[in-house]
C-alpha cells in the first residue's frame, strides 16, 4: 500500500502541489538556496504524486478545509487500489457540489479521472477537475 500525506508537509514539494513556483523560484539561477538541489532532482526525476482538484458526489459534506479534517479521506482508483487522500473538502454553495483537494499518485492526476472517496460516513464517487474550482480559465472578467 502506498502512503500519502494528508496535508502539505515537510515531505511535500512545490512541484507536487502543482504551482511549480516558476514565478517565484528560478531553478536555473546561479544563486543557491535551501532546497534547490532537491527541487532540481524532483523536476528531473518526475513526480510520483500531485495535488489535484476533486469533485465528490453525494450529499453536502460540510466543511473540512479549516484544519478540522483529523483523518484524510482515502482515495482509490477504479480497481480499488489506494492512490491517495483528500487533504481538504467542503460543500460549495456557489458551485452546489462538494469540492476538495487530493494528493494522488501521478497516474490518477489527469482531468476526468474517476476516483472513489471514502468519507467519514460512506464511499462516494469522485472525479479529478480543474483548479481553481471557480473560473479556472479566468473567463469571468472577459465576459
Amino acid at each position: 500500500m502506498l502512503a500519502y500525506g494528508c496535508d502539505i508537509t515537510l515531505d511535500t514539494n512545490p512541484l507536487e502541489v502543482g504551482y511549480d513556483y516558476t514565478w517565484m523560484v528560478d531553478l536555473e539561477q546561479e544563486a543557491d538556496f535551501v532546497g534547490k538541489d532537491a527541487l532540481i532532482r524532483a523536476k528531473r526525476e518526475g513526480l510520483s504524486r500531485s495535488m489535484v482538484g476533486v469533485e465528490i458526489g453525494g450529499a453536502p459534506l460540510g466543511s473540512f478545509n479549516d484544519g478540522s479534517m483529523i483523518e484524510p479521506f482515502t482515495v482509490r482508483d477504479g480497481t480499488g487500489e489506494v492512490v491517495g487522500s483528500v487533504t481538504s473538502a467542503c460543500w460549495s454553495p456557489r458551485l452546489e457540489r462538494n469540492i476538495g483537494l487530493a494528493m494522488v499518485a501521478t497516474p490518477s492526476t489527469p482531468l476526468g479521472t474517476e476516483l472513489v472517496v471514502a468519507t467519514l460516513d460512506d464511499t462516494r464517487d469522485g472525479v479529478v477537475v480543474e483548479k481553481p474550482f471557480v473560473d479556472p480559465r479566468k473567463q469571468t472578467p472577459k465576459g
